[in-house]
């Protein structure tokens, strides 16, 4: 969380990333040293809540849509154009990722300090990403580990997040020594004070724009690596020859990944194989149409290179809600500014997406789709704001929050899975009879006589509801896992 000292010139503050822990011993010494340096101040600072609240509840659904998804494809992730709950996650994190920049970066005030440790947090996210999800882990279903580097992913969600931190943060560092104090009077003050940050933000988006519409799409091959495909070991080719598409096979997105990373490197179970051109069960898996086209057995990465460039916007535009916060000392100046702003980007997004100028779409990830998630974030963390931090109703969100403030914990054992693939390791006779596998089929599919709503109550009560509590045991003894 973020200790604010509302009549502070500085407005020095402190806030945990998504993936870093409260109150680690050096924080609380440097707490400690700032109450002896500024008795009168520590005494009247207050902490906001809703930040680790708002953490907490981008990674409960992170863990709601990654296990429930199957059985609820209306909150997995849309097989490609559109915006359903899942989408939601990555854009919220960047989002928080940003405010945190903003805030936890006023406390170094040594340039080179903040700077190491910039690339040390960037490097740590960067290894955890690979070992979650470059393919070694293969948690909770399988029991094996290790991962064949001819086949490792080099993407992901903890390396998105890790280059969006590394170049936000890099711009905040670098520019702040230019910054005055306090605001002018103006509407637009705070833009104008943190200008580079929207400079840097332009330059992103005509970078984007400019390679998503210019670049030239070629027809490509992919060899069929699906064992389950009666295309089994073929070599398929994709027509295209285009460019500025947007669709599956043939945007610039896909075709950069394909280039830089190799194909072999990319994700290779994207949600566009729920589409309805590739199988009759959509929005749900299953057997592809007999006249699915060649594109629907090949892989794609969702948190690929030109993507990733473009999720920048997102952090962008969280920083500068963390600038308001430091700024301006009023609940009202806050509130007005971030709804008014949330609703404009939520309208814009809209406007883009529904008269086919740019449609809504997370995986190639779009103005329309940064606007609407960006939009849904300030209007949510503003919302807790007034129930946490005005109003008092925190201990309504108590899980939420302990969850928030051992995010990373709760991130690599539920959402990746490892504390399940640990628990599966534990069989009697058969793989599959597990723990796991009969508190699921006994306590709550039996009960209910419906594996839909069976998974989703075990979803929410014995992982979300069984972390938030784990954390909240943790938070008491003051263990937290930081990056």
């Amino acid at each position: 969380m973020a200790d604010i000292k509302e009549d502070s010139g500085n407005h020095q503050q402190h806030l945990i990333l998504a993936v870093e822990a409260p109150k680690s011993e050096a924080q609380l010494e440097e707490e400690e040293e700032e109450k002896e340096e500024k008795p009168e101040q520590s005494s009247r600072a207050k902490r906001v809540a809703s930040l680790d609240i708002f953490r907490g509840l981008t990674v409960a659904l992170m863990i709601l849509v990654d296990d429930a998804g199957g059985e609820w494809p209306v909150i997995a992730h849309a097989p490609w154009n559109g915006c359903n709950l899942a989408d939601f996650v990555m854009p919220f994190f960047l989002f928080i990722v940003g405010m945190a920049i903003a805030l936890a970066l006023k406390r170094i005030q040594d340039r080179t300090t903040a700077i190491n440790k910039v690339i040390l947090r960037t490097l740590k996210l960067l290894f955890w990403g690979l070992l979650l999800q470059g393919g070694f882990s293969h948690a909770p279903d399988k029991l094996t580990y290790g991962v064949d580097m001819k086949k490792i992913r080099w993407c992901g969600i903890l390396q998105r997040i890790a280059l969006a931190y590394l170049v936000v943060a890099f711009v905040e560092i670098i520019t702040r020594n230019s910054l005055r104090k306090g605001l002018l009077p103006g509407k637009f003050s705070i833009f104008k004070l943190y200008f580079w940050h929207w400079i840097v933000g332009a330059c992103v988006l005509i970078v984007y724009l400019a390679t998503l519409y210019g670049t030239y799409v070629p027809d490509w091959q992919y060899t069929v690596h699906n064992t389950d495909s009666a295309h089994f070991g073929e070599v398929l080719t994709v027509a295209c020859n285009v460019r500025g598409k947007l669709d599956p096979p043939c945007n610039a997105v896909g075709y950069i990944d394909r280039k830089v990373l190799g194909i072999n490197h990319v994700y290779q179970h994207p949600a566009w194989k729920r589409s309805k051109a590739c199988t009759k069960n959509s929005p749900h898996e299953g057997p592809f149409r007999s006249d699915a086209p060649s594109w629907c057995w090949a892989p794609f990465e969702p948190e690929g290179i030109l993507s990733s460039i473009s999720a920048i916007l997102s952090t962008i535009i969280g920083v500068h809600f963390g600038h308001v916060l430091v700024h301006m000392k009023g609940h009202s100046s806050r509130l007005r500014h971030w709804t008014i702003m949330g609703l404009g980007l939520l309208i814009l997004g809209i406007i883009l997406h529904f008269t086919d100028a740019i449609p809504l779409n997370k995986q190639l990830y779009t103005i329309s789709y940064v606007c609407v998630t960006s939009g849904a974030a300030a209007l949510v963390f503003s919302a807790f704001y007034v129930l946490v931090d005005i109003w008092n109703f925190k201990y309504l969100f108590l899980p939420l929050e302990w969850i928030g403030m051992n995010a990373m914990l709760v991130y690599v054992m539920a959402a990746e899975g490892i504390f399940a693939g640990f628990i599966n390791g534990w069989y009697y006779d058969n793989p599959h009879n597990t723990l796991i596998y009969w508190i699921q089929k006994h306590v709550f599919i039996k009960v209910w006589h419906s594996t839909r709503i069976g998974i989703l109550l075990y979803v929410i009560f014995a992982e979300i509801l069984f972390w938030g509590i784990v954390a909240g045991l943790l938070h008491r003894f003051s263990i937290y896992w930081k990056l």
